[in-house]
């Protein structure tokens, strides 16, 4: 089994900050998950993964002038609420820098199998209060 799937999310900048979202054609996610993953392409995004595999994210950006950061990453229960914040050093959550192009994280072993776990994706986008935006759409699932 393969030990490690990267996850990779594309996000269109320019059209993100105009129209206020990451949907819409504005978010491409994918990964390279050998279990054959749904909804490649999309930020519905669900990728088959095992327990104690390492996943990483990792964002670019098609502006090349604007840059793109992952600002967290957080599990989400089915009512809503999340399940815990990552234990990550992203610097200054409060600051306008950007210098998280890339996130691991090792899958729980609590996982049930077959049950998608939706994760939001929190970019941080150029500076000011309204570069900051989420989905909510991406999962993993265990096999």
């Amino acid at each position: 089994m393969e030990s490690k799937i990267s996850i990779f999310s594309v996000v269109d900048v320019i059209e993100s900050l105009s129209g206020g979202t990451l949907l819409n054609g504005n978010l491409c996610m994918m990964d390279d998950s050998p279990y054959g993953s749904s909804n490649q392409g999309t930020p519905n995004l669900c990728t088959l993964c095992y327990p104690g595999q390492t996943i990483t994210w990792t964002i670019l950006a098609l502006d090349l002038q604007t840059p793109a950061a992952i600002r967290s990453i957080t599990f989400i229960r089915p009512d809503g609420s999340v399940v815990s914040q990552p234990s990550v050093d992203s610097g200054n959550l409060e600051s306008d820098e950007l210098h998280l192009n890339v996130w691991s994280g090792i899958v729980p072993y609590y996982m049930v199998p077959g049950v998608e776990y939706r994760y939001r994706l929190e970019l941080q986008m150029y500076e000011g209060k309204n570069s900051i935006m989420h989905v909510d759409t991406p999962s993993l699932k265990r096999i």
